[in-house]
């Protein structure tokens, strides 16, 4: 099908918005291109609690619990049930995904919006863990949005500091075995078998090396790994009344950092306290495995399952040559003709369906942006709750399964249930504006056929062809 609106609005964006193909007109390339510049302000998030003000809530949510379970060990009746102060946290996780959904549902810059996502799964953290579900939306605004088109390092520093990602990989409680903080604690330990024992925590080290950066085919060992977690110790968020840097939420405790030079891949660090980790993730940001394990992930997610290995080769080059600039790596891959080729398409996972449905049916309320999360969760795909660090499958054969097909089918009617009267417009042309030239002529005829408005919406978010980001 060569370079059209409809692959840079299907392919490349959220989905076509009615009208939007027309605005892209013949230069899609330079649609995409024209969205790689600095990061915008956000109407909707303006006001929104920072990361600092959600860990001072949670702190305080902590404190309430443990008052309360000691006022019951102590024997005391009438105690509050603690129910109530986790759910008013979990609200304001709630209303931050509504607005979410609606910037992506309303965005003009759908390219650049898509980018924003790839690389929160990218960085995944889970909510379903509770102490980092305040942080999963904050740290896409905080970490992750104003550098989306910037160097790769400086994301890479900004996510791995955030208190959403510290706390989700548990490296706030991370202490040198060698440090100050530890050697206290081998001290208050004496005589007493049943003190608590807190050490070294890999977590965030490794799924730095295997996820974030190099792959897991990246060439590092157990022992990289070991040093990598030595240098970030001391690494953690700010309690109440300590000043944090970053976010407002980032602190380094010298006392908890383990001493001395480390060596990974290789090469000795010596810098000392924070700067250490810092200089590794430097390194790490820069390295030919991590060019080509982004690249690889880029060109899967935007061109296919199984990208051309030339492009991501090309891509990857780009990358080295650039210093990481992600902006150049982007503009690689747009200017490509092998990402337009027509071999290249993406089956639409949860979230694409559920938002390019929006998109195209124009539904931007926020009882019916609430429902397409409900949705995303129906299908397989709760926002911000992989479950594992290494975020959602980005293949068909992830979300492509019969029964999944089945609840496509049912979120299709429960959206299209939504509409309300359409003003002379009807499914054909939604459908035309939505797909463009892909709009295949047996889905026509049945759009043509509805005996209502609902149902044929419903039957074009349920066709075959809408399934899928060509």
């Amino acid at each position: 099908m060569g370079i059209t609106a409809t692959g840079a609005a299907n392919r490349f964006g959220l989905g076509a918005r009615p009208g939007e193909l027309q605005q892209i007109g013949n230069d899609p390339r330079g649609w995409l291109l024209g969205q790689l510049g600095p990061a915008p302000a956000i109407a909707a998030y303006e006001g929104l609690p920072g990361s600092a003000d959600y860990l001072r809530d949670l702190f305080d949510y902590q404190r309430q619990r443990r008052q309360r379970r000691a006022r019951m060990e102590a024997g005391a009746t009438n105690v509050p049930r603690g129910g109530e102060g986790r759910r008013a946290l979990l609200q304001g996780l709630q209303r931050e995904l509504v607005l979410r959904q609606g910037v992506a549902t309303s965005t003009a810059t759908s390219f650049r919006e898509r980018l924003v996502r790839f690389w929160s799964n990218h960085f995944a953290i889970s909510v379903d863990k509770f102490q980092a579900a305040l942080f999963a939306a904050p740290m896409e605004r905080e970490a992750i949005r104003p550098n989306v088109t910037g160097r790769f390092a400086d994301m890479l520093l900004a996510v791995e500091r955030h208190p959403g990602m510290l706390i989700y990989l548990d490296n706030q409680k991370s202490i040198g075995p060698e440090s100050r903080a530890a050697e206290r604690g081998r001290r208050r330990a004496t005589g007493n078998a049943g003190a608590p024992k807190r050490g070294l925590n890999e977590n965030l080290a490794r799924e730095i090396m295997e996820l974030h950066t190099l792959g897991v085919n990246g060439g590092y060992t157990q022992a990289d790994v070991i040093e990598f977690a030595r240098a970030i110790t001391g690494w953690g968020v700010a309690h109440p009344g300590e000043r944090g840097g970053g976010s407002g939420a980032f602190v380094f405790r010298p006392g908890t950092h383990e001493p001395g030079s480390r060596r990974v891949l290789g090469k000795t660090f010596a810098q000392s306290g924070e700067q250490q980790g810092v200089a590794i993730l430097h390194m790490l940001a820069l390295h030919p495995a991590t060019a080509n394990h982004l690249s690889l992930q880029l060109a899967r997610h935007f061109v296919a399952d199984e990208p051309p290995p030339a492009l991501v080769a090309r891509m990857a080059r780009t990358y080295l040559d650039t210093g990481g600039e992600l902006a150049a790596v982007y503009r690689t891959l747009i200017q490509d003709d092998a990402a337009w080729a027509p071999p290249a398409r993406k089956f639409k996972n949860p979230d694409d369906f559920a938002v390019s449905a929006l998109r195209a049916t124009g539904l931007d309320d926020p009882a019916s942006l609430g429902l397409s999360l409900q949705l995303q969760s129906q299908l397989g795909r709760p926002v911000f709750q992989p479950r594992s660090p290494a975020g959602f499958g980005d293949t068909a054969a992830d979300w492509g399964g019969p029964d999944a097909l089945f609840k496509r089918v049912q979120a299709a009617q429960a959206l299209a249930d939504r509409l309300p009267d359409m003003q002379g417009s009807t499914p054909l042309a939604l459908a035309q504006a939505a797909l463009g030239p892909t709009l295949d002529a047996q889905t026509a005829t049945a759009l043509r056929r509805a005996e209502s408005v609902q149902q044929g919406v419903a039957l074009l978010l349920a066709s075959p062809v809408f399934q899928w980001r060509a």
